[in-house]
């Protein structure tokens, strides 16, 4: 039989020894459960604003603005929760033309306003002044659109360099077009 005094401060020892291998593991699971969400959130916020900007006004500033904020799910101009490298400035949209043989492009030069579309969209279809779809990615800086880099919460946990990349592609609707609208100059 041991005496009681032997044994004092092993529970705290023990503790140190499991905390050593839990505590890394739960740190772990919080990490990759955060990019479980990202990876689901991210084609859920360029839909939101492939759908929003398919009934906006492509030449309103301040509309367009708060259909980016509306498809980070905020009200400001912040970043994605849990994602701060995800803000309004990687939300591309691109406005698409479709020409006779089916193939997309970006429209060289927009329109000046939905109104104006919508008589080149009469004149001709299938023409480079009308816009077909839109296309929503998120992108890193760049021309190429390259993918978003992956900035974990905490370092120590090693997860892949990037995310997923997102893109979105609609039918344009009426973009921001209302009926008996004064044409744009």
């Amino acid at each position: 039989m041991t005496k009681p005094g032997l044994q004092r401060g092993s529970a705290t020892v023990e503790f140190g020894l499991v905390c050593v291998v839990f505590m890394p593991l739960l740190f772990a699971m919080f990490e990759y459960g955060r990019l479980l969400f990202l990876w689901n959130t991210l084609p859920e916020v360029t839909q939101r604003a492939a759908r929003a900007a398919a009934i906006t006004d492509f030449s309103n500033p301040a509309a367009m603005q708060a259909l980016r904020r509306s498809a980070l799910f905020r009200d400001d101009d912040g970043a994605l929760p849990l994602a701060p490298n995800v803000s309004s400035a990687t939300i591309r949209i691109e406005y698409l033309w479709q020409n006779a043989a089916g193939e997309l492009a970006r429209l060289p030069l927009l329109p000046a306003c939905p109104m104006a579309n919508r008589i080149n969209c009469a004149r001709d279809s299938h023409g480079p002044g009308c816009i077909s779809f839109v296309r929503v990615s998120l992108c890193g800086s760049g021309a190429d659109c390259p993918a978003l880099a992956y900035e974990p919460l905490l370092p120590m946990v090693p997860v892949p360099g990037v995310m997923p990349s997102s893109s979105t592609l609609v039918a344009a609707e009426s973009l921001g077009y209302t009926p008996g609208q004064a044409p744009c100059p």
